[in-house]
């Protein structure tokens, strides 16, 4: 298949699995996703949150969660505009070799912050009895598909060096696009020359998207961007006697 062909590819080679999960899955879980928050948000609003439990043990707290922060937020980054920046927008800028090797070492290092944050976090979250016993079951769940999820996505580096053409990058990217343009099967015949490692990282990731909004990551859209724009608070103090 030639990834610079517009017309459709043949879905010959793909199994029913491969176009389940990913020419159909995707949009069944961004469904799923999209009623979930509606839903959540309009009878549990009080749930939309993700519980801290920094006062039940402060140490090392801070350090593993803006280890874990920093780093998944610029992977999220790096995936976004990644896989839905169009080719021909950055071709003249730079190479598709040289972006793969760019998502390669930006990508790794801070994946690497994320690894050991989230590795800090489950620490916390497994040995400590305190947090362990008032922690939910998604939230133990949430920790360990991010982390196979993480470990899978940091596996993927090491085949990545291995074919610096930047034709599996473009493949991928495509797929993102052809999904966001609402043409599943071009996007599905994409995974005919990804290896296992991807589709794997994929499929988890589609999961993570469906499981979303009945999981602490539901936090992810609670930026309260109303702050700035509210009224000043006013706070009085209580005089002694």
């Amino acid at each position: 298949m030639n990834i610079a062909d517009p017309s459709i590819p043949s879905l010959v080679n793909l199994n029913w699995l491969q176009i389940f999960l990913f020419g159909v899955y995707p949009y069944v879980a961004l469904t799923i996703a999209i009623i979930g928050t509606w839903v959540r948000f309009d009878l549990s609003q009080y749930s939309w949150k993700a519980g801290s439990t920094q006062m039940l043990r402060t140490k090392n707290m801070r350090l593993a969660s803006n280890l874990f922060h920093v780093g998944i937020i610029v992977v999220l980054l790096g995936h976004l505009f990644g896989m839905l920046t169009p080719h021909f927008l950055y071709d003249r800028l730079i190479s598709v070799g040289h972006k793969q090797i760019l998502a390669v070492v930006v990508g790794g290092i801070a994946g690497i912050f994320c690894w050991i944050g989230l590795v800090m976090l489950m620490w916390r979250r497994f040995t400590d009895d305190r947090i362990s016993n008032t922690s939910s079951f998604s939230d133990k769940l949430v920790l360990v598909l991010l982390f196979i999820q993480l470990n899978l996505g940091l596996a993927s580096i090491f085949t990545s060096v291995q074919h610096l053409d930047g034709l599996t990058m473009l493949n991928l990217a495509g797929w993102a696009q052809d999904i966001t343009i609402l043409r599943p099967w071009h996007a599905a015949a994409r995974i005919e020359q990804t290896g296992l490692i991807y589709q794997l990282h994929m499929a988890l990731g589609i999961t993570l998207v469906m499981i979303f909004p009945f999981t602490r990551l539901i936090h992810i859209i609670s930026a309260p961007i109303w702050y700035f724009g509210r009224r000043y608070q006013i706070v009085r103090q209580k005089r002694s006697q």
